[in-house]
């Protein structure tokens, strides 16, 4: 059976022969079809024929301008990425046009898995503090893999411009803070900090390592770990901010919320467990999985923070433009806050200088 909406979105009819074609091996008959996720960016869906599960992703019934480029970009990495060992979706086929269902769309492998999002979602078998304590190194092992893939071989020359990358980083994510007066209403509101990190940033951008796949968005919310014990990763999923750059950019991006033995800042408390590494011990994990350097850690820290802060400081404006529960909206303006406290605190330290810690 179709849910009313499932249909509008996959189309059954046109869809199946399309399959037929396309991805022989996902079975054949009668689809039946769930919607998994739905949402502004991305609807998610399961297609099973024959009981063999595939996966759809389209954009929504109302896309964004630039949806048809976000999913072929996500195609053609998931595409690259088959059968290099990096932990993701396998990518069966891609529809560029609306002929079939009415969008663009791909299928690709449906991951059995769980997302680790605290403490109320683990299964029985992963509560133990010494299982739990393996996930991170899970987590980390999925970008350090990702790190390894030589990106001109697998397809993805000119799939990103890393000529400049980090140098464009300031100025990218200033820009899509400034981009919600128009898009929000936004009116700005007073950033303690921000012109201390963006100063901090511009001053101590690093010369960048060899280039290499970012995933973009990677952390526990996009990372399916396998069922059943050991501990393993079983995709990384989600690659719709995916590019060519700095990979150090993807570790800065998990690490800075990571309490570290060296370092008196206090973190950001997103997704920690007393049972977890520290991150020194994850770092050095990320190297030895990777065969890359690990130098100016701090520098990707920040800058992750910035980046979230600028990214989350739209959900703020929405909270008062009536877009989103303004409780929520605050909720989301308060972590801004944070994330540029500790920005700048991982800053001052990295100067010898004093911090202020909170009480």
């Amino acid at each position: 059976m179709l849910e009313p909406d499932a249909a509008q979105m996959c189309n059954p009819e046109r869809l199946a022969p399309w399959m037929d074609q396309h991805v022989p091996e996902a079975g054949n008959g009668p689809i039946q079809a769930t919607i998994l996720t739905g949402g502004a960016t991305n609807i998610v869906m399961r297609i099973e024929r024959g009981g063999i599960p595939v996966v759809l992703r389209r954009p929504p019934l109302t896309p964004r301008p630039d949806s048809a480029k976000v999913l072929s970009r996500e195609a053609r990495v998931l595409s690259a990425l088959n059968g290099t060992g990096v932990p993701a979706p396998r990518f069966y086929a891609a529809c560029e046009t609306q002929d079939v269902i009415g969008a663009p769309f791909y299928l690709m492998e449906n991951i059995v898995g769980w997302l680790a999002l605290g403490e109320k979602t683990l299964p029985d078998a992963f509560k133990p503090a010494e299982i739990r304590r393996q996930m991170p190194f899970a987590l980390i092992g999925g970008i350090a893999r990702l790190s390894t893939i030589d990106y001109k071989a697998v397809g993805l020359e000119g799939f990103g411009k890393p000529d400049g990358f980090l140098e464009r980083q300031v100025d990218r994510w200033l820009h899509q803070h400034a981009s919600y007066a128009e898009s929000e209403g936004y009116g700005y509101r007073p950033l303690p900090h921000k012109d201390e990190v963006v100063s901090w940033l511009r001053a101590n951008t690093p010369a960048m390592p060899r280039a290499g796949i970012i995933h973009g968005d990677y952390g526990w919310p996009n990372a399916l770990m396998a069922p059943d014990l050991p501990v393993r990763l079983a995709a990384m999923i989600d690659w719709e901010l995916s590019t060519i750059g700095d990979p150090l950019i993807d570790l800065g991006w998990l690490m800075y919320s990571v309490p570290s033995e060296r370092s008196a800042v206090e973190p950001p408390k997103l997704f920690q467990d007393p049972a977890y590494p520290k991150r020194e011990e994850l770092v050095d994990h990320y190297a030895a999985v990777s065969g890359r350097p690990v130098a100016h850690l701090t520098y990707y820290m920040i800058l992750a923070q910035f980046k979230l802060a600028m990214l989350l400081e739209r959900h703020y404006a929405r909270g008062l433009n009536g877009r989103l529960p303004r409780d929520k909206g605050e909720e989301m303006g308060a972590l801004v806050l944070e994330l540029l406290r500790s920005a700048a605190e991982m800053g001052r330290e990295h100067d010898g200088q004093p911090i202020k810690m909170r009480t």
